[in-house]
């Protein structure tokens, strides 16, 4: 039975993948997010923004073959850096608001657990962000 570097880190990949999920999942079982602090909820949006970004960018490279990784005898360690460089890059695309989705999220959490339009449109005011009502 042989067992290709390559078969080993897709295992590494989908485990670190599934891993992160299970954290993610397990931060979320029991919590009450109406207690929780505005700080506390735009925190989640983001890590869940940068997660879903960081899939994103590991689907969009599983789709590109370059030069010849089958070969390489540092592949698992090509694939570590691979993997960080995602991740920081994700994180960096969250803070600096790239797609918005944390924003969107907690616009909506915040629209779930009853705080009011004017309250939202308020908030959003201070922070300089734009509503949905000021792209109409």
């Amino acid at each position: 039975m042989d067992i290709s570097s390559t078969s080993l880190n897709e295992y590494y990949a989908q485990f670190a993948a599934s891993q992160k999920s299970s954290n993610l999942s397990s931060k979320l079982s029991g919590t009450d997010a109406s207690k929780a602090s505005d700080d506390e909820l735009m925190a989640v949006c983001k890590e869940f923004e940068s997660y879903l970004l960081e899939q994103v960018y590991k689907n969009m490279l599983k789709t590109t073959k370059l030069d010849d990784d089958d070969e390489d005898p540092n592949g698992q360690l090509v694939d570590f850096f691979k993997d960080q460089t995602i991740q920081e890059i994700s994180k960096m695309s969250t803070e600096q608001n790239s797609i918005g989705l944390a924003q969107m999220l907690y616009d909506q959490m915040k629209i779930n657990m009853g705080i009011t339009s004017e309250e939202l449109a308020q908030k959003a005011a201070e922070s300089g962000a734009v509503t949905p009502e000021q792209t109409e």
